[in-house]
């Protein structure tokens, strides 16, 4: 139900004023009959308030925050997608239990991919630039005066982006091995008019390519890693000498 009011705009809508199921169902370009039962289902579990003077629906503010505002770093909907994509996996993994063979990352269903950036993104915004990087020994001051920065396993490239976007002086280097990842993150930097400092490119986490950046960053996928092992050892050796410490 949440990822159908997600996709579909009613939370947005709902934030936006309180509305009627006929009146949700006109602004969202939708069918009155399954919206108007959509609202039974969130209004019923908290998600949404009903109003019972005119029989319409609201989203308090902690609501909205929740459910309608992709700024907010308690903005939980792509939690519902990736759970939900993970779930396509189920008939694999159970044949994996039989085999003993293992399931790559990229063949998950495409809304864990989406799911994860939904669901990361916000508090990536909220908190990697403000709270994150700062109290790092240094790191910031040489982020500012211009850095060589190496974000593994970027996904679609969210927090690389954000980063870029705080320290204009830095150059960015986003790896990831899934293709289709790479591929929106190089339209998310095209869109932003940052290719000319920041680059994506396909690569796993144990063999990206440089040795010379001054900070690596690893975002929320070291336990997904095959190899995490290899991964953290390809990391330190990837940084510069004096970045070590």
């Amino acid at each position: 139900m949440v990822v159908i009011g997600e996709r579909l705009g009613l939370y947005k809508a709902l934030a936006a004023r309180p509305l009627s199921s006929s009146e949700l169902a006109a602004v969202t370009k939708t069918d009155e009959r399954y919206v108007r039962q959509w609202l039974a289902s969130p209004a019923a579990g908290g998600y949404v308030t009903y109003e019972e003077k005119g029989e319409k629906f609201s989203l308090t503010e902690e609501q909205a925050f929740a459910l309608a505002n992709e700024d907010s770093p308690a903005y939980i909907p792509g939690a519902f997608e990736l759970a939900l994509g993970s779930l396509a996996a189920v008939p694999r993994i159970v044949e994996s239990f039989r085999t003993g063979a293992g399931m790559g990352w990229h063949e998950h269903d495409e809304a864990v991919f989406h799911g994860c950036e939904k669901f990361f993104r916000p508090g990536y915004a909220a908190n990697l630039v403000s709270s994150w990087i700062p109290p790092l020994d240094d790191v910031k001051a040489k982020l500012e005066r211009g850095a060589r920065v190496s974000d593994v396993a970027c996904g679609k490239g969210s927090s690389t982006i954000l980063m870029a976007k705080a320290f204009p002086k830095s150059q960015f280097f986003g790896f990831d091995y899934h293709d289709k990842s790479i591929e929106a993150a190089r339209n998310s930097a095209r869109r932003a008019e940052l290719t000319d400092r920041v680059t994506f490119q396909k690569a796993a986490a144990k063999d990206y390519p440089g040795n010379d950046y001054d900070f690596v960053a690893v975002f929320d996928c070291l336990h997904d890693m095959g190899d995490p092992v290899g991964a953290a050892t390809h990391v330190k050796s990837s940084l510069r000498a004096e970045a070590h410490g």
